[in-house]
């Protein structure tokens, strides 16, 4: 049979439609989950990013460092390159870093950038929180990126797990009922299990403590979920308390070296867990102080409540006398407060999530 001309164009062109269509999912499979194949920007590097931002701002009421601190990890992986995530310090101006070259990325309100020169700000990556690169190919990859990230179903359910209420009480109010209390439940598990503790005690801890906020910062110099200090932090060879798994390994293995003090006291179940809570709020030394008074006084040194029953005696100037304190005058107000909280807000952890 012989074809005229025009019906083997149209044949050809059949065949190069299906041939491109068989040809899209290979190419796609070698696409890199940030879209963008032709520029390498970040490829390969170390960058430096920072977060400039303030959790519960413009009544975002969420966890918005931490949302951002999981998409940089995602942006990294994504790109092919390594990534250190710095907590902007209000001291120093990340703006000029970025200009100079020092940092990379800096994430911060859009609200807040004003008019600040030489900088590219990306689209924004939600309702109000801009990523800022200074050159302009680094902006076209960081905005292919966004545009890619927030048309899947991993930035919608990773903003939905830093956004919404999460404090207890208003949850238990409205009876709520969940199999989740915080975006690092299953980091909590793990190291509630290595503590054998409910992961919901744990949890309680870390609220009391940061509610949830990577970028809680005490007067002190606390850090992180579990406000660790940079010396403990350092002691137990943690050197990053902005990272989420870093921050609970060092605040869990202090938990669990104060631990081990009491259980060689006789201690367990709760009791202990109340007395490593309370050295961990007030020091090992003033607890031991609270001890060995109540021993001195014939007070069960190892049950909570008969401890804080002594203590308005160690407020009292006659307590500089006593052989058994060594560290001198104790108020308590805040170490008994801390205590009564934690578990308050673990009985109300284990009403939104019956299942341990």
């Amino acid at each position: 049979m012989i074809f005229s001309e025009k019906r083997k164009r149209r044949f050809r062109n059949v065949v190069i439609s299906m041939l491109i269509i068989c040809a899209m999912p290979l190419l796609e499979s070698g696409r890199p989950l940030s879209g963008a194949r032709s520029t390498d920007y970040f490829a390969g590097k170390e960058i430096v990013c920072a977060i400039d931002l303030c959790d519960d701002m413009y009544g975002s009421h969420g966890l918005e460092t931490g949302f951002n601190y999981q998409l940089l990890n995602k942006f990294a992986e994504d790109n092919k390159c390594s990534i250190r995530i710095v907590a902007a310090n209000k001291k120093e101006n990340w703006t000029d870093s970025l200009a100079a070259g020092s940092a990379d990325i800096v994430i911060m309100h859009n609200a807040e950038v004003g008019e600040a020169e030489g900088l590219n700000l990306s689209r924004k990556i939600d309702d109000c929180t801009v990523w800022a690169v200074k050159e302009e190919g680094q902006l076209r990859q960081v905005n292919t990126w966004i545009s890619h990230i927030t048309s899947m179903d991993y930035f919608q359910d990773a903003k939905a797990s830093y956004t919404g209420t999460f404090n207890p009480y208003k949850r238990v109010e409205r009876g709520v009922v969940s199999k989740t209390l915080s975006p690092y439940d299953n980091l909590i598990k793990k190291y509630a299990s290595d503590l054998g503790w409910d992961w919901r005690m744990l949890a309680a801890v870390i609220y009391q403590e940061s509610k949830f906020s990577i970028n809680s910062t005490s007067h002190r110099g606390a850090r992180g979920l579990m406000q660790v200090m940079p010396k403990t932090a350092e002691y137990y060879g943690i050197d990053d308390l902005l990272d989420p798994e870093k921050n609970l390994k060092a605040g869990t293995s202090h938990l669990k070296r104060l631990q081990r003090l009491y259980a060689k006291s006789g201690m367990e179940g709760l009791e202990m867990v109340k007395f490593t809570l309370a050295a961990y709020n007030a020091g090992e030394g003033r607890i031991a102080d609270c001890r060995n008074f109540a021993e001195s006084r014939q007070i069960n040194k190892n049950s909570w409540e008969e401890v804080v029953s002594i203590i308005p005696l160690m407020r009292e100037e006659s307590i500089l006398q006593e052989e058994s304190v060594r560290l001198g005058k104790f108020e308590g107000y805040e170490t008994i407060a801390y205590i009564d909280s934690v578990m308050s807000l673990y009985n109300a952890f284990c009403q939104i999530c019956p299942q341990s």
